[in-house]
């Protein structure tokens, strides 16, 4: 039996976009989700909550970088009037929907979007093998090989997010759903542009620093890898590809500075500069 359509929903089930609203599926900080049938598929509609009812704090964090090609849309975010207020929610929600479009094209597992509208996501419904919805990775009891096969295709994922520019910003095993064929990413409003953001480095780190706490605990070699800055350096240096052999070793060539050297510089710089104020004073 069909439940009572949310008014959020009302205006794709007149307009034909969805046939009927099956059930909730989940509620959270950013948007609330639903089963619905459409197109003959069973998919779900993810309905973004606005800035007053989101829980998601340093929002400003995230959007550093994000390009709004309209000035007059940049001056008014900018001045945070009621029209850019509302410009600016449609930056946050636009930016996952452009993500799932640039990402499923790169060949990275996440739900196949179809058509955003109205503040409203329709996109694919991950499932378990009996068709339900697919479990979070946070609610999975992993062996040691499941642990290092998910956290090698993971990785794999960050870096082919990272080759088109972006990087989650957010992932850990409460935003990865897991189907028989392994992890899928979700969650993507808070997306990082890695080239025009200045905390794209240390977002990165994050990401997958979460993702080696967390698979560490069914295989702890997985605690000493350094994925992160191998990934970053590749990608600094413009060679990052998906193809990538990453060994998960990373080693820092700067050398350390040699803070007394530089101090006796200094200091004899300093001397030659008074000596030669001394002998041009007695020429």
């Amino acid at each position: 039996m069909a439940m009572k359509t949310p008014k959020s929903l009302e205006t794709l089930v007149t307009d034909g976009f969805i046939d009927e609203v099956m059930h909730p599926l989940k509620s959270g900080k950013e948007a609330d989700v639903f089963v619905v049938f459409s197109e003959g598929e069973v998919r779900c509609a993810k309905v973004y909550k606005s800035a007053s009812q989101r829980g998601f704090h340093k929002q400003a964090l995230y959007e550093e970088g994000r390009k709004v090609r309209n000035s007059r849309k940049a001056r008014a975010m900018q001045k945070k009037s009621q029209y850019g207020r509302k410009k600016q929610e449609e930056v946050w929600q636009t930016a996952e929907v452009d993500a799932l479009y640039k990402l499923d094209f790169a060949g990275v597992r996440v739900p196949k979007p179809h058509i955003f509208i109205e503040g409203v996501l329709l996109m694919e419904l991950i499932t378990n093998e009996n068709g339900g919805a697919a479990p979070r990775l946070n609610d999975l009891d992993l062996t040691r090989e499941q642990a290092l096969e998910f956290h090698g295709l993971l990785i794999k994922d960050v870096v082919r997010m990272l080759c088109v520019g972006l990087i989650h910003g957010d992932l850990s095993e409460f935003n990865i759903l897991v189907d028989i064929d392994g992890p899928v990413i979700i969650d993507l409003p808070q997306a990082v542009d890695a080239s025009a953001n200045n905390n794209a480095a240390m977002m990165l780190d994050r990401d997958v620093c979460n993702l080696a706490r967390y698979f560490g605990q069914f295989a702890p070699e997985i605690l000493s890898t350094q994925y992160s800055k191998e990934i970053w350096k590749h990608y600094q240096s413009g060679k990052l590809t998906p193809e990538t052999k990453l060994t998960g070793r990373f080693k820092d060539n700067r050398k350390k500075a040699d803070v007394k050297g530089i101090m006796r510089e200094i200091d004899d710089a300093r001397d030659e500069a008074i000596q030669r104020k001394y002998e041009k004073r007695y020429e």
